[in-house]
């Protein structure tokens, strides 16, 4: 692999109460996961992240959520159908008006947390946001978890889809994301995660939680951007890949 998109999640600051450092990951990363306001994000902040990403020419994506501000959006939701559609198609809605008024366009999809982590595996709700994302811009790309069954159900659908993984989590022996409840299920060590990020890029694999070698297929990688030293980590992996000669790019095209 030569290039490989390199995303974080940004706009998440609320009124007075600030998470992470946007304008500082926006310098490394090559798209933005900017929240839709149901998880965190208030419309002044949303839109100066919109402003900021437009200026640094930074892929911008919209990171929608079930509606949970207190649970950040982590908490699963059991919701219809019908609901998450219109959920959906409200969130990428908000989003591409703010990015009209900013001169660029949404071109891609990344649901957050809960809403990620059920779609995965759940057809009945990974069908809705599909649906939603069909319903107002079928040319949108659906980021999913790499090896989840989500990506073919998109596919078969009539999207396009970018398979994920993840810099600062860890990874179960079959390719799942390590639950948030278990120790080690967030990694912190900048250094250590830039180098399985290089393998990944270079080889395919990353070593799982309990030691053994899996195959990860992705062609984007995301560096939470609330996560504790996010910014650091981002720069480490950064840095590791232009190194080894490996491109940060957006997978959008140019």
């Amino acid at each position: 692999m030569t290039a490989i998109d390199l995303n974080s999640d940004l706009g998440e600051s609320y009124g007075a109460w600030r998470m992470g450092d946007d304008d500082t990951m926006l310098a490394i990363v090559s798209s933005a996961n900017v929240a839709c306001g149901f998880h965190a994000g208030d419309p002044a902040g949303i839109w100066k992240t919109v402003k900021a990403a437009a200026d640094k020419g930074v892929s911008i994506g919209a990171h929608v959520s079930y509606p949970d501000r207190v649970g950040f959006g982590r908490r699963d939701m059991d919701v219809t159908s019908g609901e998450l559609i219109a959920d959906v198609i409200y969130q990428i809605g908000a989003l591409k008006g703010m990015a009209a008024a900013a001169g660029v366009t949404v071109g891609y999809v990344k649901p957050h947390g809960a809403l990620y982590n059920r779609i995965a595996h759940d057809p009945i709700q990974g069908q809705a946001v599909i649906d939603a994302i069909k319903a107002i811009d079928p040319s949108l790309v659906l980021m999913g978890l790499a090896n989840a069954p989500i990506l073919k159900l998109a596919q078969d659908s009539g999207l396009q889809t970018v398979a994920e993984a993840f810099a600062d989590r860890a990874y179960t022996p079959d390719g799942q994301l390590v639950s948030r409840r278990e120790q080690g299920a967030v990694l912190h060590d900048a250094q250590l995660i830039a180098r399985r990020m290089l393998q990944l890029a270079r080889q395919g694999t990353l070593e799982a939680i309990d030691g053994s070698t899996i195959t990860i297929d992705a062609q984007s990688i995301c560096v939470h951007g609330d996560s504790p030293g996010a910014v650091a980590i981002a720069q480490e992996i950064r840095r590791a890949f232009e190194a080894d000669g490996i491109t940060v790019r957006s997978f959008l095209p140019a």
